[in-house]
């Protein structure tokens, strides 16, 4: 069988009534990863989280995708347990046993308690289950744990005693905190309904072959408890990250990693996927893997759309675009410029101590109106020196930067003190935490200091080594190649025949490749033959992760780009509602995206500006980046005519926008004269000097201007 297309991980929980409206912890969260993206889902009972996710199951089988389940619950009890109740060692035996005598009604009302102390009764002595409220405690189920003995069954299973598991509670514990007993008990009946429902079309790991489209697995989110802690959002419920960031793990893991997982276990007693592999499971909770390729129809337009106003063309490109190139760690030295591929959270304090924000005498507490007088220690305190302490009501010298000694919380300038006799001498009052900095005031441990798609800047690595980090996880580089199409096109310098020109466009996307922070990469100019464009292609799918042409994106006898990529059955010409520019072949060629631009360069630059910045932004992991503009007023008059967004070549001088003389596209000095672009809506504008217009600096695309 093929790999998985859809990962479902599942915080139980077995919670008696709803949980809240709002959500919470201790509650049922999904989160579910197919396509590179995940969702979470907060459900207030188990049977409607049972009916989400039988829709999900449902929908993912009809559509032929296969999906692997994870549940945070044993699915197996130590060994002799499915035994003495069912006759068998099958683990899967006990689950219809316990469907048949579990009560759990829409309202998580329930009779675990119940089932347990019928279940206590098959063997000698009291145990194995306990935990549960004092008025339901009895001598056969015992309120704790300590009061069991003779029941003869081990307390956990061979996988809870691996290293790593050692926070793992043991499946009889049903009551307060890590009562994954009741867990079990109100969640095996549960899957026993998904066995019954999709019969052959379901597998449980390890006890079946996993060659199943739906295969439901044990999870343990401790597992990488750290780690999922410093992946979580700011303020996100704990329950909710470990799901989300499970499932995405899932998702990046290497097909034939996931199925070596699936298949380690024991056919008595089951096992927690991950376990022994917790390595690869971080690296994929990290994105340490090449991600997911782009659908061949992800450039798709909606039916029916002809003409596609700007806005609503960005919004197509950044649903449907995902990053596509893999990460490395490198240390802070080497990581400028780069994509930040995680979330990164201080692993130090900043100060991580508390301590003094000049040169001075530190000392304790509040000092009032008046002269004071104290004595001085021998010693001091600089910056660097491990701190000391000073006993109360003494003084100590200290120098910017040094951390406070035990016994200090204040300071006081040396320019306020007369130190005579081995004593300092000063005059109130003085405010108790004066001129002195609180550890971790500028940012605590555990707080986000760079945020995943950022671009690194030298002000980030001084962040990030001041709080502890030494590597980061960023995206490789994103390569894209630059290719120019047409027989009219010459190299500059080479001599030009009438009708020829010098091929502008190659340079100028180049340096912008370079100014956006990505990999330019020569592929030369094609000529108008359909065979050795194809030839160009296939050399620069092998080389590059995005691919710019220019020329040939339209649909006239010399279109070739556009013909190729319509025969490689992933071309959509985009009629974009803009001026210059219109036009704008996409498509994939040997899975690598293909950005077509008009030929000529106005509109070259304008289309590569506007849409494939942010495009290629997005192909190198970065966030979404949006151009920045402001009101200026207009140094010109305009009658605009209503249909199309129109981008004027701009500058600002004495307060005024004013624009390039000619709005002829091929006007390439333009380009050169402007610093930026004036943006004009779709609507019919008559503008006057003095009326208020967008101005958008070149700065604000990412590039710079003369």
């Amino acid at each position: 069988m093929s790999g998985f297309d859809t990962f479902v991980v599942v915080d139980w929980s077995a919670r008696a009534s709803p949980s809240p409206r709002k959500p919470s912890k201790d509650a049922i969260w999904i989160g579910v990863a197919r396509g590179g993206a995940v969702t979470c889902h907060y459900h207030r009972t188990r049977t409607a989280a049972m009916a989400a996710l039988e829709a999900l199951f449902d929908a993912e089988l009809a559509a032929g995708r296969r999906v692997v389940a994870g549940f945070d619950f044993p699915f197996a009890y130590p060994a002799g347990f499915a035994r003495a109740v069912t006759g068998t060692d099958d683990p899967l035996a006990l689950w219809p046993v316990l469907a048949e005598m579990v009560e759990d009604d829409a309202e998580n009302a329930n009779n675990r308690f119940e089932v347990a102390r019928h279940l206590n009764g098959l063997f000698g002595g009291i145990g194995p289950f306990w935990g549960c409220p004092e008025t339901v405690s009895d001598a056969v189920l015992p309120a704790k744990g300590t009061l069991r003995h003779g029941h003869g069954l081990p307390e956990h299973r061979g996988v809870e005693k691996q290293p790593g598991l050692g926070r793992a509670q043991p499946c009889w514990k049903l009551y307060t905190s890590g009562s994954v007993g009741s867990q079990a008990l109100l969640g095996l009946p549960r899957l026993q309904a998904l066995r019954e429902r999709y019969g052959d079309q379901l597998a449980v790991a390890p006890f079946e072959a996993s060659g199943k489209p739906l295969v439901l697995v044990e999870l343990f989110p401790s597992l990488i408890a750290d780690l999922i802690a410093k992946l979580a959002e700011p303020e996100e419920i704990n329950d909710r990250a470990q799901v989300r960031i499970l499932a995405g793990a899932l998702a990046q893991l290497a097909p034939p990693v996931l199925q070596a997982m699936l298949e380690k276990g024991d056919p008595v007693e089951g096992w927690i996927l991950g376990v022994g592999d917790e390595q690869a499971l971080r690296d994929a909770a990290l994105g340490r893997t090449v991600p997911p390729p782009l659908r061949n129809d992800c450039f798709a337009l909606p039916a029916g759309v002809h003409w596609t106003p700007v806005q609503e063309a960005l919004a197509l490109l950044r649903d449907s675009l995902i990053c596509v190139v893999a990460t490395q760690s490198l240390p802070l030295d080497q990581a400028l410029g780069c994509i930040a591929a995680d979330d990164v959270m201080a692993k130090r304090a900043n100060p991580p101590l508390p301590n003094t924000a000049v040169d001075g005498y530190g000392f304790a507490g509040v000092r009032g109106t008046g002269v004071h007088e104290m004595p001085l220690v021998a010693a001091r305190a600089a910056a660097g020196d491990a701190p000391g302490v000073v006993p109360a009501g003494h003084a100590i010298r200290v120098l910017t930067g040094a951390a406070l000694p035990q016994g200090v919380d204040t300071v006081i300038l040396q320019e306020d003190v007369v130190v005579e006799a081995g004593a300092i001498r000063f005059s109130g009052p003085v405010k108790a935490g004066a001129n002195t900095r609180r550890a971790g005031e500028d940012v605590a441990a555990g707080d986000q200091v760079l945020a995943k798609g950022r671009r690194i800047t030298a002000p980030d690595l001084a962040l990030l080594a001041a709080t502890g980090s030494a590597k980061v996880s960023v995206h490789m580089p994103l390569k894209v190649g630059i290719l120019s199409t047409g027989n009219e096109l010459v190299e500059a310098g080479q001599t030009a025949k009438d009708g020829q020109i010098y091929d502008a466009n190659r340079p100028m996307l180049q340096g912008l490749i370079r100014q956006f922070g990505h990999t330019p990469v020569d592929l030369g100019r094609a000529p108008d033959d359909r065979a050795a464009l194809r030839g160009f292609l296939d050399t620069g799918a092998a080389q590059v992760d995005a691919i710019i042409t220019s020329g040939g994106a339209s649909a006239g006898d010399e279109d070739h780009m556009s013909a190729l990529l319509s025969e490689a059955g992933a071309m959509t010409l985009w009629r974009i509602a803009i001026k210059p520019g219109r036009p704008l072949a996409l498509g994939m060629w040997q899975g690598v995206p293909v950005f077509g631009l008009p030929g000529n360069p106005v509109a070259a630059l304008v289309c590569t500006l506007v849409f494939a910045r942010p495009a290629l932004a997005q192909l190198a992991g970065a966030q979404w980046p949006e151009s920045q503009g402001f009101d200026v007023p207009a140094g010109f008059s305009k009658n605009k005519k209503p249909g199309r967004r129109e981008y004027l070549r701009a500058r600002i001088r004495a307060g005024q926008v004013e624009v390039f003389a000619s709005e002829g596209s091929g006007r390439i000095s333009g380009l050169s004269w402007a610093e930026g672009l004036v943006e004009l809506p779709e609507e019919a504008t008559v503008i006057a000097p003095g009326d208020l217009v967008r101005y958008i600096p070149y700065g604000s695309f990412g590039i710079a201007s003369g």
